[in-house]
């Protein structure tokens, strides 16, 4: 009897040890044998607070998977069940189901990008976003207004308030989303710049500082010519000459303008004409970027109120109205300032 129940222990634990080789390798082949998926790349989305298995189905309903439960029970058993990550996902290649459950409580997202370039006007910027394949649109059908209202600004336009950067977001992200980071960016690099500003500088606000330099980013043809640029400005504020800047006039004349800036536009009266009116216009006339904020509230010493394209890209700059017109004559037949 003694032998029989000891024959019976034995085999029930071979029968166990068995068992559980035969789970571990159908475990092990199922966690580690790639995926079929339809044509890669494959992109999914887990929704935020989704469950394991909440998050499992989505990814069989994309096409992930093809039955969940294997997925939930690796998952539970190798103690991942309260680790998944909600975003939006790409697979470029194939990958085991371990690897999936990797990728998914890591939050690997699938990350796209965005370009706002330096000088670039706010209906610019709309366009890029509208017609961006991997951005969720939240505002195409939406006014500036509404826009602003969205993301919480009290400005009462849009324009050139947003930081001229790439922006990396994870697919599926909207447009406001990328907005408000470029709002913060810019209010971040306006403010860090007015706190070291000249105190010779004659700007009453960041958001002066913000138009002055839209102007000088829209004036400047190259890099190098940019603190001129940004000095003649404020010296002809400084002493209260008309800035007499041709893209405030172009900005002014919205989608009227047809390319040819003509003298008829230059002493037609819109709130944007600096050939008309003193001082700074109601609002930026596009992106500054980070190196015209810091030349506009620093600019370098100079007395320079005048300068005129050479026609290569570069300006020539004068301090009396005379010299400047000698210049006009060398360089162009009509030029700015």
């Amino acid at each position: 009897m003694k032998k029989k129940t000891e024959f019976l222990l034995r085999a029930l634990i071979g029968t166990l040890v068995a068992a559980v080789a035969i789970c571990s390798a159908v475990f092990l082949h199922y966690a580690t044998t790639g995926l079929a998926f339809a044509p890669l790349p494959i992109q999914f989305n887990v929704k935020p607070g989704s469950s394991l298995r909440s998050a499992a189905q989505q990814m069989e309903q994309a096409g992930v998977l093809r039955d969940f439960a294997g997925f939930v029970l690796m998952a539970r058993l190798l103690g991942e069940a309260g680790n998944i990550k909600a975003g939006n996902y790409e697979i470029q290649e194939p990958v085991s189901p371990y690897r999936l459950l990797q990728k998914v409580t890591a939050g690997e997202v699938a990350q796209a990008s965005v370009t706002f370039v330096e000088g670039w006007t706010f209906k610019q910027i709309r366009k890029a976003l509208d017609e961006h394949p991997s951005i969720t649109h939240r505002t195409s059908e939406l006014s500036d207004t509404d826009i602003l209202e969205r993301l919480g600004i009290a400005e009462t336009s849009p324009e050139g308030l947003f930081f001229p950067d790439t922006y990396h977001f994870s697919i599926g992200n909207s447009d406001l989303y990328v907005l408000r980071h470029a709002y913060r960016l810019m209010q971040s690099h306006l403010n860090a710049q007015w706190e070291k500003r000249s105190p010779k500088v004659p700007l009453a606000s960041p958001y002066q500082a913000l138009i002055l330099a839209s102007i000088v980013e829209k004036e400047t043809g190259r890099a190098e010519d940019r603190p001129l640029v940004a000095a003649v400005f404020v010296n002809r504020l400084r002493k209260g000459m008309l800035l007499q800047a041709d893209p405030t006039v172009i900005y002014g004349l919205g989608d009227s303008f047809d390319g040819n800036l003509r003298k008829r536009d230059l002493v037609t009266d819109t709130p944007y004409n600096t050939y008309t009116r003193s001082g700074l216009p109601p609002t930026p006339i596009a992106m500054p970027g980070l190196a015209s904020l810091a030349v506009t509230l620093n600019p370098p010493d100079s007395n320079a109120l005048y300068f005129v394209a050479r026609g290569d890209g570069t300006s020539y700059f004068s301090r009396t109205l005379g010299e400047h017109e000698r210049a006009v004559t060398k360089y162009q037949k009509s030029g700015k300032r």
